[in-house]
């Protein structure tokens, strides 16, 4: 078949969560997926690190984070196909942000609105943090905000179990490359193919991460959206560290317990944008090892078991998602991406977001207005405050 509804570019964690609700929106709605690797070698899900918090400033942030937290929580189940359920391993670890004390008042206020969106979230002083954490330093820290129901669970089954249930609702996915598409005045009408095949859709939606620029500059979309490599790795401590949650501080430190040992790394803003996936097997030692030892002694004999490489959809105007169309310029085409490293635990509120754009042309159940394209097209950016 050459045509359908709506035709999905980009198959992983995004792009499976759309289809998915898109079909449990409207069952009849037909959905056609399009990904040109099934295994998802290079894809961003696979390469996360897994982490679910609601500890943002801008409330639909914290909004999306909420239902994606419930819903990874009720994902087995939920998700379950023929009665086979689809695990995620969730852990409620807790999320743990730290900050010096010129910072203190920003993360009181943002602890405030997320208490006002009905988080629990506990603000800790240094006395504080030291009873609960004893193996962290913390003289040079003002405080810090801990919010025990967060937490982090296994990326690949989320990304399968998306896409499994999208199937068995309908979906079809096609092995392919989108290499153009065709416009009709405001709107785009087809789809072509590295294959030759075409497919016409009544509606388009870009789900393809880092890639996401690329496929919206095929309809003369502007993207402020860039790849940016980032490590991950797997890491021991010399001396016993208990049970940590993810911790994470303004200079981009971010880690939690992984098993015996530890994952995470430090972001670098400053890493040339482009798809390099080549692994800097220094960059733990350079970089990482000493602020993990500035900040918890027992890990001046950490050892770096594994590291590898992933990238993040950074949007580059605020660091925010990007989720809708351009209206009046391109009606039917959705862009959802840009999500700067958090797109796997905001995967189904924007799923589902979009569902609802493409399915009754409007947001039902939240609001993510201020994350639509008009922001890019006006050059006013809305950005988080605080640690990224």
């Amino acid at each position: 078949m050459t045509r359908c509804d709506v035709a999905v570019v980009g198959g992983a964690l995004m792009g499976s969560s759309v289809a998915y609700f898109l079909k449990t929106l409207d069952p009849s709605c037909s959905v056609r997926v399009i990904e040109p690797d099934p295994g998802y070698e290079r894809c961003s899900t696979l390469r996360a690190s897994g982490g679910v918090r609601v500890l943002f400033s801008c409330p639909e942030n914290i909004e999306m984070s909420k239902f994606g937290r419930e819903f990874i929580r009720a994902f087995p189940k939920a998700m379950a196909v023929d009665g086979r359920e689809a695990p995620v391993d969730w852990v409620q670890g807790g999320y743990l942000f730290i900050v010096p004390p010129r910072a203190l008042p920003l993360l009181e206020a943002n602890h405030e609105r997320q208490r006002a969106h009905g988080c629990d979230v506990e603000l800790l002083d240094p006395a504080g943090l030291k009873a609960r954490f004893p193996s962290m330093a913390v003289d040079d820290l003002g405080g810090g905000v801990h919010s025990p129901g967060d937490g982090w669970c296994d990326p690949n089954g989320l990304l399968w179990g998306f896409r499994r249930k999208a199937v068995a609702l309908g979906a079809e996915y096609v092995q392919d490359r989108v290499v153009g598409f065709t416009r009709s005045g405001p709107r785009v009408a087809a789809a072509r193919l590295a294959s030759g095949a075409t497919i016409h859709a009544d509606a388009f939606v870009n789900a393809t991460g880092a890639w996401a620029a690329q496929v919206c500059a095929m309809v003369d979309m502007p993207l402020p959206v860039a790849p940016l490599r980032r490590f991950e790795h797997y890491f021991t401590a010399g001396s016993p560290v208990e049970r940590l949650p993810y911790v994470k501080d303004l200079d981009r430190l971010a880690f939690r317990s992984e098993g015996p040992g530890f994952s995470g790394g430090v972001v670098d803003g400053d890493e040339p944008r482009g798809f390099n996936f080549d692994v800097d097997h220094g960059y733990f030692e350079r970089v990482v090892w000493p602020a993990l030892a500035h900040r918890f002694p027992a890990f001046e004999a950490a050892k770096c078991h594994r590291t590898w490489a992933g990238l993040y959809e950074q949007c580059e105007l605020d660091g925010n998602p990007v989720i809708g169309n351009w209206p009046g310029r391109l009606d039917n085409f959705h862009v959802v991406s840009g999500f700067s490293g958090h797109g796997m635990m905001h995967a189904p509120a924007a799923g589902r977001a979009v569902a609802e754009l493409v399915a009754t042309g409007a947001f039902r159940t939240l609001d993510l207005s201020r994350l639509g394209y008009g922001r890019v097209v006006r050059g006013e950016p809305y950005p988080e405050v605080g640690i990224l």
